[in-house]
């Protein structure tokens, strides 16, 4: 039998919600202690677990894989998007498909979102870039009060105000409502030549953005890797990028390099995949240059369909290996590396 009642609920709302009996509930106390309301699991939104829900200490730094697929629509794999946490900043380095999801399964409020920093502008890595915008702006979601940030070479201030025109009737209702004030919905472009260099510079996070080359022709433009430093501790996320000089050289010695890939059963299946994107025996080389003290694979194109199949993670680290023996992940979602001055701790979900 259905039951309709009230429930206030910790972000000062007031709802009806509609409760019904079935297999998967759970009981808990509303304010109203003495009354139990039975929920569905799949609307009782447990405190995250995720490491990531705690920030790192000053002298550390943390990174999130919140996304390592392709376009590829899978359920495994979200759309590319990395968290890094350093100096007290949550910092987004591109926003694919479902990042949203994944902050939230790792523990960070959308409204403490201090920058989404991005590559390129394939859809793949800004899909989930209004999402992970104007859900932030919601109270109950975060209730960001600032202006949401984003930084992107030559393009971004178009994106940004396509953005503000497409959802503009998003933010008119919802101010009307009374849901929300208009200022908390603000996003900001910053946007810098495709040549990069330093784009932040606080509180001794040093976020620097450097070209790479998504095609050997230059028609992939602007397309760029990152590299973030903060207290002795240093990450590169490459972008999607064939072999290329600034990988060297940004690369050289960091703790976690996180490097796109792509491979196939049939190495010569694709191939104009592989002419956009850099396969593992190229990785490898790239690896046992540069010497990171971890290789972290992220943005995996290992397979599209029934038809263009993939290889196991195993064997991805088997190709590799052949020009480069030192410590390899294959990153998953969630996956989470914690950056101390003496180790690198990885949590696996």
């Amino acid at each position: 039998m259905n039951k309709k009642t009230i429930l206030t609920v910790a972000y000062g709302l007031t709802l009806p919600l509609l409760f019904t009996a079935c297999a998967h509930t759970h009981t808990f106390v509303s304010q109203d202690r003495s009354k139990a309301v039975t929920s569905n699991n799949e609307y009782l939104h447990l405190a995250s677990t995720h490491p990531a829900h705690i920030a790192p200490n000053k002298d550390e730094m943390r990174v999130t894989l919140l996304g390592t697929g392709s376009p590829v629509p899978s359920e495994q794999r979200f759309g590319m998007s990395t968290l890094v946490q350093a100096g007290g900043y949550n910092l987004v380095f591109d926003a694919g498909r479902g990042a949203v999801i994944r902050l939230t399964q790792a523990g960070i409020p959308l409204g403490k979102i201090d920058g989404v920093f991005l590559t390129h502008y394939h859809s793949d890595h800004v899909n989930g870039l209004s999402d992970m915008w104007m859900t932030g702006y919601i109270p109950a979601f975060g209730g960001r009060q600032g202006d949401f940030n984003v930084y992107g070479p030559t393009g971004a201030r178009a994106l940004v105000e396509g953005l503000k025109i497409a959802h503009a009737d998003d933010i008119r209702v919802r101010v009307a409502d009374g849901e929300l004030k208009k200022e908390t919905t603000n996003i900001v472009a910053h946007e810098f030549p495709e040549e990069g260099g330093v784009v932040f510079n606080q509180n001794g996070v040093v976020v620097t953005a450097f070209k790479v080359e998504h095609d050997h022709h230059g028609a992939i433009r602007p397309a760029l890797g990152y590299r973030v430093d903060y207290a002795g501790r240093s990450v590169v996320i490459s972008g999607d990028t064939i072999p290329t000089a600034n990988i060297f050289k940004y690369g050289k010695g960091v703790d976690l390099l996180i490097h796109e890939v792509a491979e196939f059963q049939d190495t010569h299946a694709v191939p104009q995949v592989y002419a956009h994107h850099t396969n593992p025996r190229e990785a490898g080389e790239i690896f046992n240059q540069t010497k990171p003290k971890l290789a972290v694979y992220s943005h995996i194109v290992n397979g599209v369909s029934s038809k263009i199949i993939g290889i196991p993670d195993k064997v991805l680290i088997q190709r590799t290996k052949v020009n480069y023996q030192g410590p390899l992940v294959v990153g998953r979602d969630l996956m989470s590396f914690l950056l101390t001055p003496t180790k690198i701790d990885t949590y696996t979900p």
